[in-house]
């Protein structure tokens, strides 16, 4: 099975490091799980939850370009 990475800013691994906590999981549990919830998700809400990060992190991904 392939392994990718994510990279998270310390903020955000920090969060999910406390949250994985607080439901007795291990990190890359929960961030898998999350993440498989997000595929199973429709065609309409993956497309909405979607264009709503990219919307949100704008700035961020016109700075790294």
């Amino acid at each position: 099975m392939r392994s990718d990475r994510i990279d998270l800013s310390p903020a955000q691994a920090e969060q999910l490091r406390l949250e994985a906590e607080r439901l007795g999981v291990k990190p890359e549990e929960l961030a898998k799980a999350v993440i498989a919830d997000l595929l199973a998700c429709s065609g309409d809400d993956f497309k909405t939850t979607a264009e709503r990060v990219l919307k949100k992190n704008e700035e961020l991904y016109r700075r790294l370009a």
